[in-house]
């Protein structure tokens, strides 16, 4: 089995399901105590919010890759970023390391693909629905149609994900909220979701939610783990 390197701690909350579920597939296809190889490197996610924030994306970057590489050294065959957004500087990750990054967008998108569906309504932080990064590989490179929330959408995504969700708060209104961002999105075409941050499964359950939903922290987690279990 090979070695996964995760880049993790943005935020530890969905990091934490990361390790569970890469764990989980494991065991689910080998069977008896196996469990998957792994090493995290954990981020102090108040130094990557306010950089975040700050649109200091370039020194974002650099601690990606300065962190991607300390994985190799220690070891890592594959690097596994475990979040949405810092996806937006995860080009010179693969560079750095000299090791493959797992992208978050493929196995989600083959996943929908696979499923039929072929206009997606997309829920992030503010910088995953906005920028281009996402959307454009999920439309150029899979087809697919985008649909974000409007500018009150986005705002109350965003925000519950940073104030609530990153410090594991979850509440029924909150939850609630995103039901009926969920629903106006149906309504002008998405077919189904892509719960497009890594801590939004903590919030949506598959049984409240009105369209299907894609979950990326689970899609990415087993995709990592067959990886892994290649050969």
């Amino acid at each position: 089995m090979k070695t996964l390197g995760l880049l993790g701690g943005m935020s530890w909350e969905s990091t934490t399901t990361y390790y569970q579920e890469i764990n989980r597939r494991v065991r689910d296809i080998q069977g008896g105590l196996h469990s998957a190889r792994c090493i995290v490197f954990s981020f102090d996610f108040a130094e990557i919010e306010e950089l975040q924030h700050a649109g200091k994306w370039d020194e974002a970057a650099v601690l990606l890759d300065t962190a991607a590489t300390k994985l190799k050294l220690a070891g890592a065959d594959a690097i596994v970023l475990c979040t949405n957004t810092m996806h937006f500087v995860s080009q010179g990750i693969e560079k750095a390391s000299q090791l493959p990054l797992i992208h978050i967008v493929d196995p989600t998108a083959d996943c929908i693909l696979k499923a039929g569906f072929k206009s997606v309504g997309l829920l992030g932080t503010r910088f995953t629905m906005e920028k281009d990064f996402y959307k454009a590989r999920l439309v150029d490179k899979y087809g697919l149609r985008v649909i974000v929330p409007g500018d009150e959408g986005r705002e109350a995504v965003h925000s519950i994900i940073y104030t609530e969700l990153c410090n594991g708060i979850i509440t029924e209104s909150s939850r609630q909220t995103y039901y009926k961002v969920i629903e106006d999105l149906a309504k002008e075409g998405a077919e189904c979701l892509i719960l497009g941050c890594t801590e939004i499964g903590l919030l949506v359950e598959a049984v409240g939610c009105p369209i299907p939903m894609f979950d990326t922290t689970k899609i990415h987690a087993i995709a990592a783990a067959d990886w892994a279990m290649e050969n």
